[in-house]
């Protein structure tokens, strides 16, 4: 008689499985990952099931209330997204006849297209209220947490949103303007350089990093065909270099969120404890169990939120918010090598 978990990792292994590919290496370091509140049988089952769509209605040019009004007719189904007021997730019976993205709401700019995870970094770095002057996007494209961030700063102030890689500053651009921001420059550079070029001058800093997209596997069902344990730990090297630039760049008083798409702890926790370690006297965790009203079902004895497929049903996330609370001594300019890696949409 075959044992059940054996079972479960002989079903889903990366020969016997026929949707998601998931290796053996990362079948057993999620096993260990995974917290006593929740099960891996719960982990499997939720990464097999299509992603649910969600929207986020673009305050910049109408509220949400008015936006609810407007698309009532159409007989869209809108779930509440616990984190964000304006995040929804969508079910349609009008699909095929006409995608979300080909509506003329979206493309004039009154909803973006975007994962309801991805709206948690931004939730957290506006928490308390906090509406902060200057704000840089280090890894902004394709621009949905630029896009949250400006609104929620209502076109105010100065954000630097930028993005390293050139082929995806063009996306980023062309959401930029089809949401009617107006407060962002747009830059293309490798975020590791800001620490030095533009030490402590930012109010609040977003470092969704780029990471190995263990997260999306709901809606990339090949994302972990490349996926290895020197790969991951490859990237976090490079993220502990972008985190360390970033908090360089922030002023003393400042938040900083660092946050992934990626569910191991390497590229996670150990990147956050990376930066503790390395600042004791000037950086202290800013716990997120009181962002929203179940966001202790995802907490972390840190005080971060890892978010596994199965707690909310969506993609996973990871995020984390710090807070600056000393000067530090400037970094140097130093020479600079990109790593293959994966941002979050």
């Amino acid at each position: 008689m075959i044992d059940c978990a054996l079972f479960i990792s002989l079903w889903y292994s990366p020969v016997a499985q026929n949707s998601v590919y998931f290796p053996d290496e990362f079948l057993a370091q999620m096993r260990e990952a995974m917290p006593a509140h929740l099960t891996f049988d719960d982990f499997l089952e939720a990464c097999q099931r299509p992603l649910r769509r969600s929207l986020r209605v673009n305050t910049l040019k109408i509220t949400v209330d008015d936006f609810l009004a407007l698309v009532a007719p159409y007989g869209w189904q809108l779930t509440p997204v616990p984190w964000c007021a304006e995040g929804f997730w969508i079910e349609r019976d009008d699909e095929e006849a006409l995608p979300l993205g080909s509506t003329a709401e979206h493309l004039s700019g009154l909803f973006y297209i975007q994962e309801a995870s991805s709206m948690l970094p931004v939730a957290a770095l506006f928490a308390d209220g906090m509406l902060p002057e200057r704000v840089m996007d280090v890894a902004a494209a394709p621009g949905s947490k630029t896009t949250q961030i400006a609104a929620r700063m209502n076109n105010r102030g100065m954000l630097l949103a930028n993005e390293f890689s050139a082929s995806r500053v063009k996306v980023l651009h062309a959401n930029i303007s089809r949401c009617g921001i107006a407060n962002t420059a747009l830059t293309h550079f490798d975020g590791r350089v800001f620490g030095a070029a533009l030490p402590e001058c930012f109010d609040a800093i977003l470092l969704d990093a780029p990471c190995s997209g263990e997260g999306v596997v709901r809606k990339d069902p090949d994302a972990l065909k490349n996926w290895s344990l020197t790969s991951n730990l490859e990237i976090a090297a490079t993220q502990r270099e972008l985190i360390d630039s970033a908090f360089h760049a922030l002023r003393p008083g400042g938040t900083l969120v660092y946050s992934t798409c990626t569910l191991n702890r390497d590229e996670n926790e150990s990147v956050v404890a990376w930066l503790l370690a390395r600042y004791p006297q000037a950086v202290e965790i800013m716990p997120l169990g009181e962002l929203f009203t179940t966001a202790s079902e995802a907490l972390t004895p840190e005080g971060f939120l890892h978010v596994f497929p199965q707690i909310y049903d969506c993609e996973g996330f990871f995020v984390a918010r710090l807070r600056k609370t000393a000067a530090i001594a400037p970094c140097q300019h130093r020479a600079i090598k990109s790593v293959n890696s994966r941002s979050s949409p």
